[in-house]
């Protein structure tokens, strides 16, 4: 018999710990072997239980659940955390801190009861617990073999790492930087482990780099807090994305987290952005495959797609539909992924022209820029 996912639930709240306990013990591959009001009781638990995911509130009182995840994870680095939050910026410090995803708490103003609540954090625990049985350790990015042979399962030599190195170009300018194509699109799709994924990607990127479009899997409103705290590390501009909105140089627009879908449009002026009430498309609103379709039509060889960490196969057959466009197309490779999901599937249709690490894909972009 599989062994349970064992979950300890760390919350203040002792109705929420007790409706967390019943609602995930319900799943029978899930067994929760203790609960901790405050970060110092999980402590005591964790050497006794031997969780392998943690499901943690980041408000609580006595310590923060951002610092209890820094103290943590150097000691316990196999043990998953899954965050669940209130509407608060306090998710994405904790993401940074160590959390694998996060799940907002049943909110009416995120349209989310208590059933799609406890759907969504089985989901996740259930990624996370696999993550420390199939994420590779961290190795040399590996160059990308002729299309149909094996993905990211070669053993990295000294030779290849070389390789790879040496093909890399180091971009890190100084000032302006002269683009060839400045009505360019580069366009960025992520799920899990996305968040910091994207932020390495742009916070070096030039004041002037080509308009930028994102989807990242996320709820709505914690999208809007997203991109302000993007906005403030970034030298481009970063918001939200509104129905209308240009897409041009200097600025990245961020899907909308909902019930809306995200496409790339052209008139006489360039580009712009459609944000229209839509279906869930490969399992996900917005799509990351909806962007990616939109920019294959309507933009083409003018485009850049980049596909990142994440879980599922969102984006993988219009990145495809990129390349064959003409685009130029990027995918994270595993050994840099949270979750080698969306970049494998994209990768194994052929629709990865270069994969590699994260911190290569600011210069990849850049170089083919200019």
């Amino acid at each position: 018999m599989k062994e349970k996912i064992r979950v300890l639930v760390v919350d203040d709240s002792i109705f929420f710990r007790t409706f967390m306990a019943d609602a995930l013990c319900a799943d029978s591959l899930i067994e929760v072997v203790g609960l901790a009001s405050d970060a110092f009781e999980a402590k005591e638990k964790i050497e006794a239980l031997k969780p392998h995911v943690i499901t943690l509130d980041v408000e609580m009182p006595k310590m923060r659940g951002t610092d209890f995840l820094r103290q943590i994870r150097p000691k316990y680095p196999n043990i998953q955390v899954v965050v669940i939050s209130s509407l608060s910026n306090n998710v994405f410090e904790a993401l940074r801190a160590g959390a694998v995803d996060f799940v907002s708490k049943p909110n009416k103003q995120l349209n989310m009861d208590n059933d799609a609540f406890i759907r969504e954090i089985l989901q996740k625990i259930k990624v996370a617990a696999s993550l420390a049985h199939t994420k590779a350790p961290a190795a040399a990015p590996v160059p990308v073999p002729p299309h149909g042979a094996a993905p990211a399962q070669a053993t990295v030599t000294a030779a290849t790492a070389a390789a790879a190195k040496a093909a890399s170009k180091v971009f890190r300018p100084a000032g302006p930087v002269l683009f060839k194509n400045s009505r360019a699109v580069i366009a960025i799709g992520a799920s899990t482990g996305g968040t910091e994924a994207i932020l390495e990607v742009l916070k070096d990127l030039p004041a002037n780099t080509p308009g930028i479009v994102i989807v990242q899997h996320m709820p709505p409103i914690f999208t809007a807090m997203y991109a302000e705290r993007l906005n403030k590390i970034c030298k481009i501009n970063v918001r939200e994305a509104a129905d209308g909105d240009r897409v041009e140089a200097g600025l990245a627009l961020i899907a909308p987290g909902g019930e809306r879908q995200m496409r790339v449009q052209k008139d006489t002026r360039g580009f712009y952005v459609r944000i229209t009430p839509g279906e869930k498309v490969s399992g996900h609103c917005p799509s990351v495959d909806v962007l990616f379709e939109s920019v294959a039509q309507n933009v083409g060889r003018d485009a850049i797609g980049v596909i990142l960490t994440g879980m599922g196969a969102d984006g993988a057959k219009n990145l495809l539909a990129m390349k064959k466009a003409g685009a130029y197309t990027i995918g994270q490779d595993q050994a840099s992924c949270v979750v080698y999901g969306m970049p494998m599937a994209a990768y194994n249709i052929g629709g990865v022209a270069d994969q590699m690490s994260l911190s290569a894909i600011p210069d990849a972009i850049l170089n083919k820029l200019t």
